[in-house]
């Protein structure tokens, strides 16, 4: 039996969707606004929530993120009388499983309900093997949701397109596909595109005969064909040339290579992850990535959050990585002060994971034979990024507007200082009204008009009661 959650402030509604899932054998609970909802999902655990948009203390699109990131991790089905597309795009990008709109008939919701807990039901069974993820640390929620991709990734053959910032782990990801699948036990190929010249790029993939060209004196192995059974990792792909990306598509396509200078082809079968750090949509749009390639590579995807967003796990990766690097320098591992973790989770780490790494590098020279690192061990500029943070964190007393400093510590323009009061002031407003038109308008002093096209200029939702 699951737990179902229907969230939706129409009485009538609430009876009717109680009656199906109770004819489907599963336990129906009911929450009629945002703050309710959020006293329930701290009670109990959720299979699947039904979730209405427009209710009297908020935008269900504001619960989703905090319902799809619940322990439970329940499934979620929209359901709106607001024909919004926007508002299905947000959905789906946060991993709604369905969207339906009312009025609706009972065909039309039974069939997603029983799909979304069929689905569950499976995602919640007991992984045969587990996975092996030997260097990738972390228990976060976004982490574990990253390796779930890992594991369906890795028990097919389909190409992946592994996406992130700047030292977030793509090539450690695509490690673990290739040891958790069926080519574990051949070889895993990994090349950076962005570090071939031009002129060498289909040469090393692809291979040459001798005289091929000027400076081939001897035949040489392409790296596609030392992948062959295997798994190749094409890091960086954006920044492949447009010819060498027509001639590893068709590879892709034929299955075949021909080396340079050779009359021949070369059958090889390879398994395709690409990474890249780039939005290889807008490269096609420039003309500059090809794009029956990116839909050959994209087969299926998976993003990489920044360190920034998954800072519950900076402990576990400071504490295993201030090993590592002791062991590698023959030292004493070091103790860890609450301090220096406090720092470390305060920085923004754009360079994220491997920047951390190079930092954790920096306090072992710096602390010598101190036992404990403490944040004096760390470099200066940041201790000043986590003392700017917490700054920048903390309101004036009494104050509800927003600090007038960046994420960086410096002032913001006053546009946009102003734009942001603006938007926290009507979050308020609509809050403080309950969601009434004309009292929002009463407590804010401005006509019905005015208020609309603040709403409409900041996003904001408009109001649930028209009376």
């Amino acid at each position: 039996m699951m737990n179902v959650l229907i969230i939706d402030d129409d009485n009538n509604i609430c009876l009717f969707f109680e009656t199906v899932i109770k004819k489907m054998g599963h336990r129906p609970f009911t929450a009629g606004s945002v703050q309710k909802t959020r006293e329930m999902v701290g009670q109990h655990y959720f299979d699947l929530v039904l979730l209405d948009l427009e209710l009297p203390d908020g935008n269900g699109l504001d619960l989703l993120p905090e319902l799809i990131r619940a322990p439970s991790e329940p499934e979620v089905i929209i359901i709106t009388g607001t024909g919004d597309s926007r508002g299905a795009e947000l959905a789906f990008k946060h991993g709604a499983w369905d969207y339906v709109q009312k009025p609706f008939l009972l065909d039309e919701v039974a069939l997603p309900i029983t799909r979304a807990i069929d689905y569950h039901k499976e995602k919640l069974a007991p992984r045969m093997v587990p996975l092996k993820r030997p260097e990738i640390i972390g228990e976060s929620g976004v982490i574990q949701k990253a390796l779930e991709e890992v594991g369906k990734a890795a028990a097919t053959d389909a190409s992946v397109l592994v996406t992130g910032e700047t030292g977030t782990g793509k090539e450690l990801f695509a490690k673990a596909i290739h040891e958790n699948s069926r080519r574990a036990a051949t070889p895993f190929i990994a090349v950076d595109c962005g570090a071939l010249p031009d002129t060498l790029v289909e040469s090393t993939l692809f291979g040459h005969e001798k005289g091929a060209f000027t400076g081939a004196l001897k035949k040489q192995e392409g790296l596609l064909v030392q992948a062959h059974r295997g798994t190749l990792l094409l890091d960086e792909i954006g920044d492949l040339p447009i010819n060498a990306q027509t001639s590893f598509l068709r590879c892709l396509e034929e299955r075949s290579l021909r080396p340079l200078g050779s009359h021949s082809e070369i059958p090889v079968d390879i398994r395709v992850i690409a990474a890249t750090n780039r939005d290889l949509d807008q490269r096609v749009e420039e003309k500059r990535f090809r794009k029956d390639l990116l839909y050959r590579i994209r087969a299926m995807e998976i993003k990489l959050p920044p360190l920034r967003e998954r800072k519950t796990d900076i402990e576990e990766i400071t504490i295993k990585k201030l090993h590592e690097l002791a062991t590698r320098y023959h030292m004493e591992s070091k103790a860890v002060s609450p301090e220096f973790l406090n720092t470390l989770k305060d920085c923004p780490w754009h360079g994220n994971v491997r920047e951390l790494i190079n930092v954790l590098d920096y306090a072992l020279a710096s602390a010598g034979m101190d036992p404990t690192l403490f944040p004096k061990h760390l470099p200066p500029d940041y201790r000043i990024l986590s003392f700017k943070s917490n700054l920048t964190a903390t309101p004036l007393p009494g104050s509800i507007f927003p600090s007038p400093l960046d994420t960086h510590g410096e002032l913001l323009p006053l546009d946009d200082f102003r734009r942001e009061c603006d938007k926290q002031y009507l979050e308020a407003l609509i809050r403080r009204s309950r969601g009434d038109r004309k009292e929002a308008c009463r407590i804010s002093g401005i006509s019905q008009s005015r208020l609309y096209t603040l709403l409409g200029r900041h996003n904001l939702p408009g109001f649930k009661k028209m009376n």
